[in-house]
């Protein structure tokens, strides 16, 4: 079997000395799945997302490997083989989509990435010369989303991805989302019930700071998730 996407044993982050959000989490995620990640708000999804991102200054963790090779989260090597979309992200706001798009598909060495369909199917093709800052939540939202299925990273991570867009965005991002594994890896956190049921292959349901239950593919659908999330992963 080929040696998983990512490897992460034994994870704790925290902000403040003394209070883990994360503590002790441990998962892998497969070569090309869609892998849904669930919890109650502050159950730490977005730290979590941060952490695999390199932004979190207080983090320590037993192992972490990728394609079984260890790996640093802030290495240059893993940054480009990652891409993250954050639910909220006010960066290179006086950047247009076009300024964006090439400024990171140079840092990628990705010159030949192309977004046109993309740009299509989220509906985005009149917004491209718009300052970031002057677009609406759900616009600059499709601004990364459009950029990072350009990329093709063999990790992608989404925190929230629907959040704003309008429903039809939200049914191409399912699609996409869906066939990534043609591609590689994805990993979304999402607080959205279709979400999940529609695109993912498994489901991590965190709780307490840890990853407490995984649903498999036949497992997942909307009374078990409510289930997991009820009881704290342990069915």
């Amino acid at each position: 079997m080929a040696a998983p996407c990512l490897t992460v044993r034994g994870m704790s982050a925290w902000y403040e000395p003394g209070q883990r959000v994360l503590d002790g989490l441990s998962f892998q995620l497969r070569e090309q799945e869609a892998a849904g990640l669930i919890g109650w708000n502050g159950a730490g999804k977005t730290t979590l997302i941060k952490t695999l991102s390199g932004l979190m200054d207080h983090y320590q963790a037993e192992e972490i490997r990728s394609a079984a090779r260890p790996v640093d989260l802030r290495s240059e090597a893993f940054k480009r083989c990652r891409y993250t979309v954050f639910d909220e992200d006010h960066a290179f706001s006086y950047f247009t989509f076009r300024e964006y798009f090439s400024y990171v598909c140079r840092a990628y060495g990705r010159d030949g990435a192309e977004p046109e369909a993309l740009i299509e199917g989220f509906g985005f093709g009149d917004s491209q010369d718009v300052l970031l800052k002057d677009l609406s939540t759900g616009s600059r939202k499709k601004v990364f989303l459009i950029t990072a299925f350009a990329l093709k990273p063999k990790l992608l991570l989404l925190d929230e991805p629907v959040n704003g867009l309008d429903f039809r965005s939200t049914e191409y991002l399912y699609r996409l989302i869906a066939g990534y594994k043609a591609y590689g890896t994805v990993l979304f956190a999402s607080h959205v019930l279709e979400s999940i049921t529609l695109t993912c292959d498994r489901v991590l349901v965190l709780s307490g700071g840890r990853i407490s239950r995984i649903l498999e593919r036949g497992q997942i659908n909307g009374d078990r998730i409510r289930e997991a999330l009820r009881t704290g992963g342990d069915l």
